[in-house]
């Protein structure tokens, strides 16, 4: 992996999370935090995004909403995940 391909702590919690919510069969540092979530990368749907949304929402405090247009670049991948729920935090 390059060292963007390098998760960052709070990238290697999200994606334990996220393994462990959707019951996925790969390692957490297999997870490249720059891969698309959607389509070639882990192949999320919306019922994933759902239930990665209610995981959230229940150890960050972050509500993430169904009807914010920002929703494609906020899954389009862990990095940018991630990277939300910061900015969400802190403000």
């Amino acid at each position: 992996m390059s060292d963007q391909a390098t998760q960052t702590e709070r990238e290697q919690q999200l994606a334990r999370l996220i393994v462990k919510t959707l019951n996925l069969d790969i390692p957490v540092s297999e997870i490249d935090p720059e891969a698309p979530l959607f389509g070639e990368g882990l192949g999320l749907d919306s019922i994933d995004v759902l239930e990665i949304a209610l995981a959230i929402s229940q150890n960050h405090g972050v509500q993430l909403r169904s009807d914010d247009q920002n929703n494609a670049a906020i899954f389009q991948s862990l990095r940018s995940l991630s990277e939300h729920i910061q900015r969400a935090r802190t403000i």
